[in-house]
């Protein structure tokens, strides 16, 4: 009887602390003025941007408290900008939210730049919005209307920085397939080197989803005036265009292959800062699963053609995890794939 008593008690105990959790949180978010910022690495326009700001307009009515959500955007050194800044700088309080670049987990896992100060294990991962394949693709201009083609002749390839997936992924393709890509990473976002496609400053854009270019582009997809060449992911988006994780030459080449892959399924991965109270990351997290099936966020996810296939936080964290804690044999093959000569940040005079 008393053992009942006690567990009786325990559990009243239990069903108090729920409330008075969520009660705190709401109280933490909620009040005149409260705010929280939506870090954006890159300009305004682009997947980045819009992506960001597709979420920030849903999900602070998930968020207990109800705060405004106020886009900030802070390009530079493909996304390492406004990485370092949420990890170093960024109040560890909830306050902020951010799309971390898709490259900079490869990016850690690798020390390839030495400007990039954050350790995205810290983060606090809330959900990934989209996890759809990257795709290079060409002006239809461009003489190269092939992968094959690619390895026959030099072809001028625009991206947005040393820490992006647009660079890393051309350095891929020039020491795993064979290709001739030259790469040009000065461009501040994907707008930018769209339009260089279009002046032909550039031949083609060294990493995009399909699904963004139909959303933000569209009629670069109707009018056909891209030419997809290769798309890398965990999901085929193309039938007929070659994937990544397929396209080994040797054996030994596949482990590298499945990890740029796997690091290409970290499509809009959305963050929390580091050192954030437990209770408010779990409440940031139920608001972004809310906000994904939220009937608004949907309709207009839909009208603005933004693809979302949604993974939780929990298991984007473990996939973040994973490729940063790879074993070092993998890490130090990927490392040598990602070496090159074929980058430059000199943009090109315009025509």
């Amino acid at each position: 009887m008393r053992l009942r008593t006690v567990a009786i008690s325990l559990a009243g105990l239990v069903a108090a602390s729920v409330p008075a959790l969520a009660d705190a949180v709401s109280d933490f978010y909620s009040g005149p003025g409260k705010q929280v910022k939506m870090i954006i690495r890159s300009g305004v326009g682009g997947g980045y941007d819009q992506y960001s700001r597709l979420m920030a307009r849903h999900i602070g009515k998930h968020i207990p408290g109800n705060p405004q959500i106020i886009p900030v955007n802070m390009p530079g050194g493909g996304g390492i900008v406004a990485a370092n800044y949420v990890a170093k700088i960024a109040p560890r309080d909830g306050t902020i939210l951010t799309m971390v670049s898709q490259g900079l987990t490869v990016d850690q896992a690798l020390g390839l730049n030495p400007s990039f100060q954050a350790d995205l294990r810290e983060f606090n991962w809330v959900g990934n919005m989209s996890n759809s394949s990257q795709t290079l693709a060409v002006w239809h201009t461009s003489p190269t209307k092939s992968l094959e083609d690619a390895r026959k002749r030099e072809t001028l390839i625009g991206s947005t920085g040393a820490g992006s997936i647009s660079t890393q992924l051309p350095v891929i393709f020039n020491n795993m397939l064979g290709t001739k890509f030259k790469i040009i990473a000065g461009y501040a976002d994907g707008k930018d080197v769209d339009i260089a496609m279009e002046r032909g400053e550039v031949e083609g854009r060294g990493a995009n989803p399909w699904v963004s270019y139909q959303s933000q582009s569209p009629r670069f997809v109707s009018d056909k005036l891209i030419i997809p060449l290769v798309q890398v992911g965990l999901v085929r988006d193309l039938p007929n265009v070659p994937i990544l994780n397929e396209l080994a030459r040797r054996p030994e080449d596949q482990p590298v292959l499945d990890f740029m892959s796997k690091a290409a399924a970290v499509g809009r991965p959305i963050a929390t800062t580091p050192g954030t109270p437990a209770d408010r990351v779990a409440a940031l997290r139920r608001a972004f699963d809310a906000t994904i099936k939220d009937p608004e966020f949907v309709k207009e996810a839909e009208t603005s053609r933004s693809e979302i296939n949604a993974m939780p936080g929990e298991e984007l964290a473990r996939i973040i995890n994973e490729l940063i804690g790879a074993p070092p044999p993998v890490l130090a093959a990927v490392k040598k794939a990602l070496e090159s000569k074929d980058v430059t940040e000199d943009l090109p005079k315009k025509k």
